[in-house]
């Protein structure tokens, strides 16, 4: 009796353990590319930094608090992020418009004209076109190479952060959304 009270405890631990390490919710979640993606402890504030759109009207990302965010960071000369935003357009056309929203901010110097001849290029058309010329959000944020995306909150904070491109259409990233959404 003695044996099967051990064998059942240590069963328990290790099954807790296991669930432990392995994360909760759209953190188990995570495979592929989807393994970069780190999730934090606690939420962080978000910072305000004015951004500006195609004709440059000054834009905030407070239009997108309640929903789920994937905010990319970008520039039309980063081979990466060219080749991860095709993705980005995609995740947007399936879980875009009500609980999430794919946002991606072109960082430093990148001409609208730039913008919109790729965005045309590579058939992206579900994707708001946002400036950061300066850097400002992207230093604020600790973003020291591109792409790198974050996950908001619909508290607009940020929970989530993947360094390098991804497929962000995978089985894996829209599960992790999902979840996400769900919560």
């Amino acid at each position: 009796m003695r044996l099967l009270r051990l064998a059942v405890l240590y069963t328990a631990i290790a099954l807790g353990a296991n669930a432990a390490a392995a994360g909760t919710g759209a953190e188990a979640l995570r495979e592929g590319d989807m393994r970069k993606l780190v999730f934090h402890t606690d939420p962080r504030p978000l910072p305000r930094a004015a951004l500006l759109d195609e004709r440059d009207a000054p834009q905030d990302l407070t239009g997108y608090e309640g929903r789920i965010v994937v905010l990319n960071f970008w520039a039309t000369w980063c081979a990466p992020c060219r080749h991860e935003m095709p993705s980005l357009d995609r995740l947007e056309a399936t879980l875009g418009g009500g609980d999430l929203a794919v946002v991606p901010v072109a960082t430093g110097r990148n001409p609208v004209p730039g913008i919109e001849r790729f965005y045309a290029e590579a058939g992206i058309t579900h994707l708001p076109v946002l400036r950061d010329p300066s850097s400002a959000l992207a230093r604020e944020m600790g973003v020291l190479g591109l792409p790198v995306t974050v996950i908001l909150d619909r508290e607009g904070r940020e929970i989530a952060r993947l360094t390098g491109d991804a497929e962000w259409d995978s089985d894996s990233a829209i599960a992790i959304l999902t979840a996400l959404i769900a919560e």
